[in-house]
């Protein structure tokens, strides 16, 4: 049944080739791409997309410090994006007094704009390959008898290229197709952002994370800033005197919405993706990174659930937290779930490494160099496998839930600091403004919280970690307690590091480094290091690494289908992508199918006034109930839209990015994609990967009708529907989800 199973699901592949897989660099949009995407339904030609001389639709699109995508939507420098990408932001700004994550903000005049801190709004200018450059710095450097890392040759052709642009902006410079093409982009980047509006979690998230990465959804997921600059209109820090940003291009809002079959297009910044890895990366990352990481993010957030449940004031501490664990976690989840279910290690195998290995060996210039790559690759994959399993037991059970580190490091350097500057023991509350800094970070914790995250972890640190890689510490106290709990219990309660009171009383007395060096919690964290695991782990592979031969596999690849012409995307790495797809429902399981709109009657259908997630204020409820849509109603059905299913290929990194319809109008912004396709980061399954996004006239009738910031519409431009936007290009979206 399995080899039946395998061979039906590669026999569907050549059929479904045509489905919109690829992050195409949108500096790439030409020729035959161009002529694709025409087909599918596309009104526009590639300049107005992307052109370097010339206001295009890139051009209002911007990447939130590359980990979310925005565009700009006004004149006066309004920026739209999604509420999970200003989370972090509406979670700083909030207080117990005023909690705008529960209640929402909404600027209803300029002056009451919150200033938020940004690590930078980037917009792309240009876009130049340097490829030439990076080989002949490369090569130059080799025969000059000089050894050092690519970040090396990044940094000095970004300095070139910096001096270039002086004044102008900032240079990155990245690689592509496992370095066989390198590109600098150059940015020009602003930092007076400012919140506009943020609609309350119970709209903005509402399932949260039950709903995430499942169909259907209802999230009015945004959220509206607005960027500003010096008078002059250069970027600028903060300041009263500055004035809205006048962007070179924004985008029109289209009013009447998506349906089933019509042209999608997405243009953001996606994180990473590993499409090109091998099987054996895919497997490993089924069978142990995954469900490692899955299963322990897990465990602190039910944790993390009974507290907040318990007191609103930790809820609010910890939510920022909680929303940034659950989402990892749901992915990872997710993944080792597809993986397994759709077989993707064996899939890749008979597609991709099979066909690698048959092409290498057909040429004795590519045995020559490559010689049973494939093999040898699998092999090393197996060796490391245990040692792959320990660093992520000790991720999980040490790195990633220690969060006082942070805090006793501080003071340990400062300690040493003067140690070191021969200076006598003094109270540490000489230092008003280290003590203010430590106060500050334990003010954002609840030490009853990590102290039960604490002792969960180390429970399972002892159990999963070979003893080895353990600490001489950690595994004396926890030999003497048998391994009990109770060893977590004596490191906690033992430590002035875990109570507030006991480590301000320290403070006030000039005590040697010593004294901080000896506490229990600094003797448990610096006897834990995970520079014996990696030296084991080098160890098993020898000269060829995992790492070494998935590089020659990528490298291989790609010479592999360029010799074929297969037409290929460089791995998504935070620069500027454009897909493109089309609206259409799914089938997630054997006879079951689901619609591609969710509305408002759905929102009520999972109202529960006793379950946080799925509860509501009372005047968010009362507007679905009253069902006055106004001119957001879609014309056809009448209802109220919350959100839509594409196929467009997205993946972290695009959210927030604007979707667009045939004439490159605002229809939507991508927020999250669905459990099934969560193969995406190794493998494009082309029946299951789906993009879900926020209906833009939902966006619209919240702004208007519960937040009342209709004053904001005199900044937009509208687009008036056409029944011609709603005709399907080359495809039938049903016939495409034919497995």
């Amino acid at each position: 049944m399995r080899k039946i199973f395998l061979t039906l699901l590669l026999a569907a592949l050549p059929l479904l080739a045509s489905a919109d897989e690829g992050m195409w660099l949108v500096n790439m949009i030409e020729g035959k791409l161009h002529r694709q995407m025409a087909d599918a339904g596309l009104r526009l030609d590639a300049k107005t997309i992307y052109d370097e001389d010339r206001a295009s639709l890139s051009d209002a699109v911007v990447a939130l410090a590359f980990s979310c995508t925005g565009s700009m939507i006004s004149n006066d420098g309004l920026m739209i994006t999604n509420h999970h990408c200003a989370y972090e932001d509406v979670h700083k700004l909030s207080t117990p007094e005023h909690n705008y994550l529960e209640d929402g903000f909404w600027a209803l005049s300029r002056d009451k704009e919150l200033p938020v801190h940004s690590e930078g709004i980037y917009f792309l200018k240009k876009v130049l390959d340097v490829t030439e450059e990076v080989q002949h710095l490369k090569d130059s450097t080799h025969a000059e008898g000089k050894v050092f890392g690519m970040r090396k040759v990044y940094a000095m052709i970004e300095e070139r290229y910096a001096k270039m642009f002086e004044g102008q902006g900032e240079v990155i410079c990245s690689s592509f197709w496992g370095g066989q093409k390198y590109m600098v982009a150059h940015y020009q980047v602003y930092k007076d952002v400012r919140l506009v509006a943020a609609p309350p979690v119970c709209i903005a998230s509402y399932g949260a994370e039950v709903d995430n990465w499942e169909w259907p959804q209802h999230k009015g997921d945004f959220a509206i800033y607005r960027i500003y600059t010096a008078p002059d209109g250069s970027p600028a820090e903060y300041s009263p005197d500055n004035v809205p940003l006048h962007p070179k291009k924004t985008l029109r809002i289209a009013t009447g919405g998506v349906r089933t079959g019509d042209y999608t297009m997405v243009i953001g910044y996606p994180g990473r993706v590993n499409r090109y890895s091998s099987s054996f990366a895919v497997k490993q990352a089924a069978e142990i990174s995954c469900p490692i990481q899955a299963y322990y993010q897990k465990k602190q957030m039910e944790i993390l659930d009974r507290w907040m449940n318990s007191d609103p004031e930790i809820r609010l501490k910890y939510a920022d937290r909680y929303f940034s664990l659950s989402n990892v976690q749901e992915i990872r989840e997710g993944e080792a779930y597809t993986y397994t279910r759709f077989r993707i290690p064996e899939v890749k195998a008979e597609t991709q490494d099979r066909p690698l290995q048959e092409w290498i060996d057909a040429d004795p210039a590519r045995k020559a160099e490559y010689g049973d790559l494939v093999e040898r690759l699998g092999s090393k994959y197996e060796a490391v496998a245990d040692m792959e399993r320990q660093l992520n037991y000790y991720r999980e059970t040490y790195v990633r839930t220690f969060r006082l580190n942070r805090m006793i490091n501080i003071i340990i350097r400062y300690g040493k600091d003067r140690d070191k500057a021969g200076l006598p023991p003094a109270p540490v509350a000489d230092s008003a403004k280290l003590v203010e800094r430590v106060d500050q970070l334990y003010g954002e914790l609840d030490l009853r919280v990590e102290k039960d995250i604490f002792k969960y972890a180390l429970g399972e640190f002892y159990r999963t970690v070979d003893r080895g890689f353990q600490g001489d510490f950690f595994r004396g106290v926890y030999d003497s307690f048998g391994g009990d709990v109770a060893a977590a219990d004596s490191i906690w309660n033992n430590s002035v590091f875990s109570d507030m009171d006991r480590l301000h009383k320290a403070f006030s007395e000039p005590h040697p480094t010593e004294f901080y060096t000896s506490d229990p919690l600094y003797k448990y964290a610096s006897s834990i290091n995970i520079v014996p695991l990696n030296k084991k782990k080098a160890e098993i592979e020898g000269e060829e690494s995992v790492a070494k031969l998935e590089a020659a596999y990528k490298k291989a690849l790609y010479l592999m289908r360029e010799d074929k012409g297969i037409a290929q995307y460089p791995d998504a790495n935070s620069t500027m992508r454009v897909t493109y797809g089309t609206v259409g429902p799914i089938s997630p399981a054997d006879a079951v199918t689901v619609d591609d709109h969710t509305s408002t009657a759905g929102i009520l259908e999972k109202y529960r006034p006793n379950e946080y997630i799925f509860s509501l204020k009372p005047g968010i409820k009362a507007l679905y109930e009253a069902q006055d849509w106004g001119r957001w109603a879609d014309g056809k059905t009448g209802k109220m839209y919350v959100n839509f299913l594409s196929d467009n290929d997205i993946t972290g990194g695009n959210s927030g990015s604007p979707v667009l319809n045939a004439e490159g109008d605002l229809v939507g912004l991508a927020f999250d994609g669905n459990k099934e396709g969560l193969t995406s980061d190794m493998y494009y399954d082309p029946v299951m990967n789906k993009c879900i996004s926020v209906d833009i006239r939902y966006v619209m009738w919240i702004l208007d009708k519960y937040m009342g910031m209709g004053y904001l519409f005199d900044e937009l431009t509208f687009v008036p529907d056409k029944p011609s936007l709603h005709k399907s290009g080359r495809r039938n979206a049903d016939r495409k989800r034919v497995k």
